[in-house]
């Protein structure tokens, strides 16, 4: 569950929670206190993903995905142990993360610390590489030999699999260093976002960390906010990448509606699938793709008045498009009030019910109209950011405002959210909510 913690009340609690022993007069402080999660946020993944034994966390590896700190840090110098238990294990480090992951993928944008074992290519190593991913930015220490954005390490130092090593990370005004075992190996310099959370990262096998403990220095002067990553606005995870827990469970859906790592997968067949949970005023973050075939179609050209255009006859006016599905998300347990998710020329995010609705007044139908078709190419991931207040829509596709404070007439007050059955392929991914009040 995603939530906020005051830094001040963190940090006291870190001490507090430290042995005399453990708070080292260097000035560093456990992050993980040996006993349970306390401090640290599971972001996305299931219940048995992060666990805690003989004073270890412990990841299984399963689904992909993160748990970061529930503070953000700034500069800092950061100690942990980590081993595989597999040769050729994954995970990660993320430092200067966001607080949710990025559009369509199970990270965060951040600095990756890469925690790999045995896999040793001219791109990629084993060895502590750090580069930057989902839209952070990073110059490497040394050019990477692609031009990535990528640091490889100088040389090879960590042991292999079930071996501990040691990382130490040192973050400072847009710097990161690392060293593997006790030098440093791999760096990078002008760093964006600069102040984030810390995260680990399941991404497929079991690994296990130990001895995290942390120690900050003065912040940066003046550091320009864009260099500040997104914080913990309250969301949620509705979908963890382990089970269908949240939803609610209808044999129709038995086997079409499917858990594959961190993506729900959805045939075209069953029904729609309910959360558990009625919701009333809210805000939704919502990933989702067409992965089917196309097939063409004829569908109406809208106006911007969300009429159907018609020429000089009065003949009413369509056009033929590549159609790879149709979809949508419900709203408060009513097939009406539906954010589209469609081929049409009109864009994703419409509200069908509504618009379509001749008992509804201009201005309603109108403003259940998308002001752009703000789609990515079919295949690729959307991101719909939806704000239901009162009878008040407003949508976000892909950082574009699409619909902007619509008025839903007669909308239910409270209600369940569905991922819509409307025959197609689909697939949903990073699934949070934001209950307003």
């Amino acid at each position: 569950m995603l939530r906020v913690a005051a830094a001040p009340l963190v940090l006291l609690a870190l001490c507090a929670s430290a042995s005399p022993s453990a708070r080292a007069e260097d000035g560093f402080v456990p992050l993980f206190n040996g006993t349970d999660l306390s401090g640290w946020v599971n972001v996305n993944c299931g219940p048995s993903t992060w666990s805690v034994k003989d004073s270890m966390i412990v990841c299984s590896g399963r689904p992909t995905g993160v748990m970061r700190t529930d503070r953000m840090f700034e500069n800092f110098v950061l100690e942990l142990e980590y081993r595989h238990l597999q040769a050729g294990g994954n995970a990660g480090l993320f430092i200067w993360s966001d607080a949710i992951t990025a559009r369509g993928q199970p990270f965060t944008r951040s600095i990756e610390v890469q925690v790999m074992d045995g896999v040793e290519t001219a791109n990629y190593t084993s060895h502590g590489d750090i580069f930057s991913i989902h839209g952070a930015r990073m110059t490497p220490d040394r050019p990477h030999p692609g031009g990535w954005e990528r640091c490889l390490p100088s040389e090879k130092r960590a042991k292999p699999a079930p071996e501990w090593n040691h990382y130490r990370v040192i973050a400072n005004d847009g710097t990161l260093k690392l060293e593997v075992n006790g030098k440093e190996v791999s760096g990078g310099h002008s760093i964006s976002p600069r102040k984030g959370y810390i995260c680990l990262e399941a991404e497929g096998s079991e690994v296990h960390f130990r001895n995290l403990k942390i120690k900050e220095l003065p912040p940066s002067a003046n550091l320009d906010p864009q260099h500040v990553a997104l914080a913990d606005e309250g969301f949620v995870a509705l979908f963890n990448g382990e089970n269908l827990d949240g939803w609610k469970p209808d044999p129709t859906n038995d086997g079409h509606w499917t858990v594959q790592d961190w993506v729900l997968d959805y045939d075209g067949k069953g029904t729609h699938l309910w959360s558990a949970e009625e919701f009333g005023d809210f805000e939704l973050i919502v990933d989702w793709r067409l992965p089917g075939e196309a097939k063409a179609s004829d569908v109406p050209v809208l106006g911007k008045d969300g009429m159907q255009v018609v020429d000089a006859d009065g003949k009413p006016q369509t056009t033929r498009i590549r159609d790879f599905g149709d979809s949508g998300i419900y709203l408060r347990g009513s097939d009406k009030s539906q954010v589209n998710i469609w081929c049409w020329p009109a864009g994703s995010g419409e509200v069908y019910g509504y618009r379509t609705d001749a008992s509804m007044s201009a201005e309603v139908r109108a403003g259940c109209m998308p002001k752009e078709a703000a789609d990515l190419a079919p295949g690729q991931w959307n991101r719909f950011h939806i704000t239901m207040i009162g009878d008040r829509l407003s949508v976000k596709l892909n950082g574009k405002l699409v619909i902007e404070n619509a008025q839903l007439p007669g909308v239910p007050a409270r209600g369940p959210i569905a991922l819509q059955h409307h025959g197609d392929k689909l697939q949903f991914a990073n699934v949070y909510v934001k209950r307003l009040r």
